[in-house]
């Protein structure tokens, strides 16, 4: 009998859908961890602030309830991302060089979130946070691997986001 071993980036990133299981969102929740010389650093999921009432305590979403499109209006959330709450629990000396690995699934299907991606305001922490990579989860097996530096660095585009160009 042989058995096959997970391979590195998908065991982290079970590791982080497992995560997901605390979040709060009536919508999607993200489950993020930060591994650094294959030690978890870090984990964070989707939340509302602590002491505030989650969605799901309130039995509601705001965004949902004002069909605001995925990607749009995060001002209007009640929850703190998952990469955030991550960053927000690490000591830095610890993130400079790590890897942040993400994986979200829609709470209405239970599926993974395709194209899953971290927003602008969480691509700015992780930035600044000195984190190196982040590794998406896109299905059971596959996954996008970001370098930092030459992604979203390099390559910084969010101003053409904003501006529409």
């Amino acid at each position: 009998m042989s058995a096959t071993r997970r391979d590195k980036h998908n065991y982290y990133l079970d590791i982080a859908e497992s995560v997901i299981e605390r979040g709060t969102c009536l919508r999607r929740n993200y489950g993020s961890i930060i591994v650094k010389n294959d030690e978890i650093i870090s984990t964070g999921y989707t939340g509302a602030p602590r002491g505030r009432q989650n969605c799901i305590d309130l039995g509601r979403c705001r965004r949902e309830q004002l069909n605001i499109p995925r990607g749009q209006r995060y001002e209007l959330c009640r929850s703190v991302h998952s990469e955030a709450n991550a960053i927000i629990s690490a000591p830095r000396r610890d993130m400079i060089g790590a890897t942040l690995y993400l994986a979200g699934k829609d709470c209405q299907t239970g599926e993974l979130v395709p194209d899953a991606s971290s927003c602008a305001m969480c691509k700015r922490m992780i930035i600044n946070a000195g984190i190196a990579t982040v590794v998406v989860r896109n299905t059971r097996d596959d996954y996008t691997v970001i370098d930092v530096q030459r992604d979203w660095i390099d390559n910084d585009d969010s101003l053409g986001d904003i501006l529409g160009y």
